[in-house]
């Protein structure tokens, strides 16, 4: 009940473009930063958003931590983008999503793990899990997809899937590396798609990474750590309890967010500006200051490829609400229709303030487990 009324104060909570954008960018780069930094990442979350601006940023020997940093924002956005288009939850999606993750943009799905893999405590060494089989992963990937599909045509809540969807893809461990982090993608995946994305202004990564105890404790429902010793028939009670526990804390945390914004911000979008999805309502604000945009000033916008937002601008023009400005090839460039023109004054208003994040470091547990 608390997750679903934070939800709906969300969805009726109207904020001014410019600052609605930025509540979105402070949570992904939260996300970004916490989820990595809870299998290891040295990057602080200041330096963090440093590599995701593309600002300069000296670093030298630790190229793995920004490169884990970049994989990760990138897959979260194709995540928002794959969830906005409702696309199927398939194990070659779950693969394209891994490999995002691990390997980044224009790599083949990744392939599910060969071997046996171990998860061991970082300081003692001893075994904290042991998974399943590698022969047996390929089986139980399908049936938690297959079960994923039911679930959702039964109706169960969304957030209950969201969060046995995480422990199940976790407990199979399917690959050697990159588990924990394409869980909590899988997860934010679900919760988009099924109508809880809450506009992207929260970061469950964050509670999780700021709970390290209760997060690793909850997962770890059996006191064997063997797979076949007891893990496969875990009651899972205690686990839905933190997840969801967690994700009211943390709707209700944004909930509060915004409506504080909204108090703050007397300036209002128009109803046609309200109905667009949030990557529109993005690139809308560029319109504040400029007639025409780009598709790099998209893609810049966005963080992502000029191929992604060339998909995106089309679905746009079809839409209504842009049309093309220059039809050149090497000067291509996109306006407001006429029917989205008359809001250019309230844009410019509407983008005077834009909201501030925290930036502050903050601090996880000292000791990694291998995701």
């Amino acid at each position: 009940m608390e997750i679903e009324a934070a939800r709906v104060a969300v969805e009726r909570t109207a904020l001014p473009l410019a600052a609605e954008a930025e509540l979105r960018r402070r949570a992904r780069i939260r996300s970004t930063h916490y989820s990595t930094r809870i299998e290891g990442n040295r990057l602080s979350l200041a330096e963090a958003e440093q590599v995701i601006e593309g600002r300069p940023l000296r670093l030298h020997g630790r190229e793995r931590d920004v490169r884990e940093v970049r994989n990760y924002w990138n897959a979260l956005l194709r995540v928002e983008e794959w969830a906005a288009r409702k696309a199927p939850l398939t194990e070659e999606w779950i693969r394209r999503l891994h490999a995002l993750v691990e390997k980044g943009a224009r790599r083949r799905p990744s392939p599910y793990r060969n071997g046996q893999n171990v998860i061991r405590d970082s300081t003692s060494g001893r075994i904290v899990y042991l998974p399943p089989e590698a022969r047996d992963v390929p089986s139980l990937m399908a049936a938690l997809v297959a079960w994923i599909d039911h679930a959702e045509k039964d109706g169960l809540p969304v957030p209950v899937i969201a969060a046995l969807t995480h422990y199940q893809f976790v407990t199979i461990h399917p690959y050697y590396d990159g588990n924990g982090r394409t869980a909590r993608l899988l997860a934010t995946f679900i919760l988009h798609r099924g109508g809880y994305g809450l506009s992207g202004f929260f970061s469950l990564e964050e509670h999780h990474a700021r709970d390290l105890e209760g997060y690793y404790g909850s997962l770890a429902l059996h006191p064997h750590h063997n797979y076949y010793e007891g893990r496969a028939e875990a009651e899972l009670t205690p686990w839905l309890e933190y997840f969801l526990a967690t994700l009211g804390n943390v709707f209700t945390a944004a909930k509060d967010a915004a409506l504080r914004l909204a108090e703050s911000e007397p300036t209002v979008a128009p109803e046609p500006l309200r109905r667009l999805d949030p990557r529109a309502r993005a690139v809308l604000a560029l319109f504040a200051s400029a007639d025409r945009i780009t598709t790099s000033q998209v893609a810049t916008a966005l963080g992502l490829s000029d191929r992604m937002a060339r998909v995106l601008l089309r679905g746009w023009i079809a839409d209504g609400w842009l049309v093309i400005a220059d039809p050149s090839n090497r000067k291509r460039s996109y306006s407001l229709s006429a029917k989205y023109r008359q809001f250019v004054g309230r844009l410019s208003a509407m983008s005077g303030r834009t909201v501030g994040g925290d930036k502050s470091r903050g601090s996880v547990e000292d000791r990694r487990f291998s995701d």
